[in-house]
């Protein structure tokens, strides 16, 4: 039931729909045993008897009378019946252009209820659709009228909608027919220009362009009016920035006709030749040196004037579909942050919002699309609601539906998370329109995503090379034969007197005639290939910093991050380690997480946001952080960051659900939208990374190259060998190193904290200038709280980053040393901590390499230029020889080397696995490869 039924009540409240049918099912139970009904319902049984049907016009003359059984019976075979067309219509509605809807099931027919006519006339109607218009009458009125909404053109499923207000406002927006409401001639007849410029178009490509690539959104020609729609909804409600993520399927159109790219634009890109006059700006955002091909390309588009415009943005987007899905979430995140206050950030949904326009065959299939659906309620992720189109054509390439999900419908997985859904003929663009009204109606009022199923068909193959007659012969008889959306709506509307035949005409010829102008604006096909080199501001790679922070600041910062309410309750193991804090700044050394909190505040205290997200990252995952406390009596959490006197931005610091793929994407997203502020994803242990692996390959690395995207997201990923198996050692070093090029990030495995420190504060200040890159971390896990680690407070006060650091222990004199061991992060610790006696530091010495790419030529060069007496060199990892740095650094080391000094390598054979299972093993590799890079007796490679 809706309301609470309460026996204080002095009379009969008239039910209707559902509920009355609940409160009759309970009085059939009430009436064999009373205590078998809620102990409220069977207090007022007992005083009221049974329930009335309530009084309207048409009604029996004994409907204000207390209803016999039988009566009871027919009443709530009717509300069955009702609520049977508002869950099941869906499954008869005419929602396929190219099939007639199924015949009606035996659920949806009153004679399968034992109802007749006359049965349902002698009902109210209210009491079956009490939101339908004056002209239903009774219920027979009011089950036609219910089966004409459920079942036409347009089809609802909303039964998964748990939250009865939601349900219950959906149901009355369909029912009453306020969906439609902005259907004006004057409406309509624009939807009618805009299909005809989208089919013209796209006709006029196919004409001029024979051949080319272009994923045509022809039989899908609907979903342009759809965007528009939704994007005036948005800017209505005063978003700022609308953000619209898709794959190729329609993406030149939606370029044309919702971003506004100039026709001539395009048409160059399809000729490969230049424009008469200078190409316009507007509707391009690929500034990237290497490119990518058109339909990937994104734009944006300025609506408004001055201080009220709205920037509409279609994001860039490769072939791998839906990976662009979280990341376009993530912009509408950041566009609706203010991160200029101290705290988290203040967050108006209203400023911004997404549209995410997917495939039919990849909702269901494609995993990310899940992940980011899971995000959309999320306290770290959530933007008020995002509006999904499935851009559904029946087809996977050329892969049948049933060959490419186990639902019904591609829309399915969206129930699992209450999404409301409608599924939409897009050969009736007026129900298309009401869609879309209800999708940011319920998006306004609730703060929801909503899921618009647009079903059509795809007029040529998969792309315009293809021939679909050979996989779906039958299929493309009929697509053939089909008319298209501009030619059925048309018609429509000239029955309807909307518009004259030759009005219809007049739109044709017009856009042809520009369609042509346009087209010869364009010169002749160029040969002449562009530099693809990055710009020198690119290459030249990142200057040298102050990052150093003074004692006085960084004193109080640090006590400022130990302090907290008086009546907080801070668990008590807890409170030691906090504590011990205080005593390491000033007398002690500082380890990784330490360092990390005093980086942080500095970096706010610059004025510099941060964001940072990931599994269990609140506490971190080796219980080293500790940047959220939670009272240890009551629950209560406070952030030291929040209350930190010197800072002047926000911090946010999110426990992320359990993806990488989803996350990764978002937090891209968020730091391209907003690239003043320093943002940070960290892995659970750094192999969790590979489940990202598409963000990585696809945007981190290669966006800016693509596409001019600038990024200096920061990526943590706990990398080391333990003995912990394969599983949680390796956070595949390597495949960053191999995808590194072109100065498109830093890759770095430190060995001290201050270098932590350092490189986070580096990277903060890098987020002003053009040179600005991501930043892959491998971090520790066992050597989080070592001491060898760890450093005393000058070096963070006084210095700066390293690229390279000598091993302490081994700088002896430089004309003794006669071989020189290269390495990198937490093998350093290891050799450093294994030196004793039998290790002769005058002939050997430790480099260590901080930052492995960009490889530090100018700096190696310098320190092998002390060594004169130099015989030999390895390098060192724990890694398999396949894995790690090796096969990036073996051939910038061997250039820098002198010529007669030889380069071996030291550590694990070639493995297809990371690492060892077995402890045992583990600890028996790990002493074989330190003794023989120390060069003790008796080992062996």
């Amino acid at each position: 039931m809706d309301r609470k039924v309460s026996k204080l009540e002095k009379s009969w409240e008239t039910f209707h729909g559902p509920n009355l049918g609940y409160v009759m099912d309970q009085y059939e139970l009430y009436k064999e045993n009373p205590s078998d009904v809620e102990e409220d319902l069977k207090a007022w049984f007992d005083e009221y008897g049974a329930p009335s049907v309530g009084s309207t016009n048409n009604v029996s003359e004994s409907s204000d009378e207390t209803v016999n059984s039988s009566s009871m019976h027919k009443i709530a075979a009717a509300i069955k019946l009702s609520e049977n067309i508002r869950t099941f219509g869906h499954l008869l509605a005419d929602i396929n252009p190219l099939e007639a809807p199924g015949e009606e099931s035996s659920f949806l027919k009153p004679s399968e209820h034992g109802l007749s006519d006359e049965d349902l006339m002698a009902m109210p109607a209210e009491m079956l659709c009490k939101d339908a218009p004056s002209s239903v009458e009774n219920g027979l009125d009011a089950i036609n009228h219910l089966k004409k909404m459920y079942t036409k053109s347009i089809a609802f499923e909303f039964h998964h909608v748990h939250d009865l207000e939601e349900k219950n406002w959906l149901n009355q927006m369909v029912e009453s027919g306020d969906i439609y409401e902005d259907l004006s001639p004057n409406k309509r007849k624009s939807v009618l220009e805009k299909l005809t410029a989208t089919e013209g178009f796209e006709q006029f490509l196919h004409r001029y362009f024979v051949g080319q690539k272009r994923f045509s959104i022809e039989g899908l020609d609907s979903m342009v009016p759809i965007l528009e729609e939704m994007t005036q909804s948005y800017m209505q409600d005063g978003a700022k920035d609308i953000m619209i993520g898709m794959a190729h399927r329609g993406r030149l159109s939606t370029l044309a006709h919702v971003l506004g790219k100039p026709y001539n634009l395009i048409f160059s890109e399809f000729k490969h030749a230049p424009l008469e006059d200078e190409a316009p700006t507007e509707g391009s955002l690929n500034e990237g040196w290497t490119g990518d091909v058109k339909y990937h390309l994104g734009a944006n588009k300025q609506i408004g004037e001055e201080s009220t415009y709205t920037t509409v943005s279609l994001a860039n987007n490769p072939s791998h579909l839906e990976y662009v899905d979280p990341i376009v979430v993530g912009y509408a995140r950041a566009a609706q942050e203010d991160r200029t206050q101290v705290g988290f950030p203040d967050q108006e949904m209203k400023n911004a919002g997404a549209i995410l326009i997917h495939g039919d065959a990849a909702f269901p299939g494609q995993g990310i699309i899940a992940e980011t659906l899971n995000l959309s309620r999320l306290k770290g992720y959530q933007t008020g609601g995002t509006m999904h189109i499935i851009a559904n054509n029946l087809l996977g390439f050329t892969t049948d539906s049933h060959d490419s999900r186990s639902t019904t419908y591609a829309s399915d997985l969206a129930k699992g998370y209450e999404i409301p859904i409608i599924h939409v003929n897009a050969d009736d663009p007026d129900s298309c329109i009401a869609a879309a009204h209800l999708a940011s109606e319920y998006r306004r009022r609730f703060h929801k995503d909503f899921l618009i199923d647009l079903v059509g068909y795809r007029r040529y193959g998969h792309n315009e090379t293809d021939e679909p007659m050979s996989t779906q012969p039958k299929l493309y008889e009929k697509i053939k034969k089909h008319e298209t959306a501009r030619a059925i709506y048309a018609n429509t509307l000239i029955q309807d007197g909307v518009v004259t035949e030759e009005e219809v005409e007049t739109m044709r010829s017009e856009l042809q005639d520009k369609l042509m102008r346009e087209y010869e604006k364009v010169g002749e096909a160029s040969h002449e290939v562009a530099d693809m080199n990055p710009p020198e501001v690119i290459e030249k790679g990142l200057p040298k910093m102050d990052t150093a922070v003074a004692y006085d600041e960084l004193k109080q910062m640090n006590e400022e991050l130990l302090q907290y309410p008086e009546d907080f309750t801070v668990f008590p193991k807890l409170k030691k380690i906090l504590q011990r804090r205080e005593e390491a700044f000033n007398e002690g050394v500082i380890d990784w997480g330490h360092a990390e909190a005093l980086a942080f505040a500095s970096i706010i205290s610059d004025g510099t946001p941060i964001r940072m997200t990931g599994q269990d990252s609140e506490r971190g995952t080796f219980n080293h952080r500790h940047l959220v406390l939670h009272d240890y009596e009551n629950g209560e959490i406070h952030s030291p960051m929040h209350t930190l006197s010197t800072a002047n931005a926000s911090f946010a610091l999110h426990n992320s659900p359990l993806s990488e793929a989803s996350v990764v994407g978002f937090e891209y997203g968020y730091n391209v939208q907003a690239p003043e502020t320093l943002v940070l994803w960290e892995a659970q242990y750094g192999d969790f990374s590979n489940a990202a692996q598409v963000q990585f390959d696809q945007f981190l690395s290669a966006g800016r190259a693509k596409w001019g995207q600038r990024s200096g997201m920061v990526l943590l990923l706990p990398h080391g060998y333990e003995g912990s198996g394969p599983e949680h050692s390796s956070a595949r070093l390597e495949r960053f190193l191999q995808l590194a090029a072109e100065n498109n990030w830093n890759v770095a495995y430190l060995s001290s904290t201050s270098q932590y420190f350092h490189i986070l504060r580096r990277q903060a200040k890098s987020l002003e200038m053009d040179e600005v890159r991501p930043l892959v971390l491998m971090t520790p896990k066992s050597l989080l709280r070592n001491k060898s680690l760890a450093d005393p407070y000058e070096a963070f006060t006084e210095g700066r980053f390293h690229r390279v650091l000598g091993d302490p222990l081994t700088l002896g004199n430089e004309d003794e040393v006669e071989r020189i061991v290269f390495c990198s992060g937490k093998i350093a610790i290891d050799l450093h901590e294994s030196i004793d006696e039998t290790v002769d530091t005058k002939k050997l010495h430790i480099v260590r390499f901080e930052e492995l790419y960009p490889y530090p030529h100018k700096t190696v060069e310098t320190v092998l230029a002390k060594y004169k007496n130099l015989k030999s060199a390895v390098w060192v990892q724990e890694e398999p020889k396949n894995m790690g740095a090796w096969n990036y650094i073996d051939p910038y080391l061997r250039e820098s080397l002198p010529d007669d000094v030889p380069l071996e390598y030291v550590g694990r054979r070639r493995r297809s696995s990371p690492s060892e299972g077995n402890p045992n093993a583990h600890k028996h590799e790990q002493q074989r490869i330190i003794n023989t890079a120390l060069g003790r007796e008796g080992s062996n490679q």
